[in-house]
């Protein structure tokens, strides 16, 4: 039997953080348990009633957050809120795979679009990895806003 997997991200900001893999992946928060937001509800927000509801003090609110593939197919992200920062490379990262199928000049001019945008979301530019066929299709590396490196691909 397979298992499902959900991928666990330490931070200082989890709700911060986890926005910007919203709009990196295109995922979303989901709603807290027993709500049903209306369209164009902000998730966040209605997490943040839902915890002052059930008596969770404001300085524990942003703790935890958690974005979720609409359509089921990706893993759940979940953020954690730890007291230390990163302090190196990362031993497990995501992929981003912003240019399936892609080959050459068109694979690497998709990735420095993606990467425009996702800089433009808070990431930084790390370096780029030039195709070397046959092992190699080429990618960017990238850092998320609180330094955790994944690469475009």
């Amino acid at each position: 039997m397979s298992r499902h997997v959900q991928v666990t991200f330490d931070a200082h900001d989890p709700a911060a953080l986890s926005t910007f893999w919203r709009d990196v992946l295109g995922y979303v928060h989901p709603a807290p348990p027993g709500v049903d937001l209306p369209a164009g509800a902000d998730p966040l927000a209605a997490w943040d009633e839902f915890l002052a509801r059930v008596g969770v003090p404001q300085e524990q609110r942003n703790t935890r957050s958690a974005i979720e593939d609409p359509e089921g197919n990706g893993p759940r992200l979940f953020f954690q809120q730890v007291p230390e920062g990163k302090v190196a490379k990362n031993r497990v990262h995501l992929d981003v795979r912003a240019a399936p199928g892609l080959a050459g000049d068109e694979r690497m001019a998709a990735l420095e679009a993606e990467c425009e945008r996702l800089v433009a979301l808070g990431a930084t530019r790390l370096h780029r990895e030039e195709p070397a066929p046959p092992m190699s299709v080429g990618h960017l590396v990238m850092a998320d806003p609180e330094g955790n490196e994944f690469c475009l691909d």
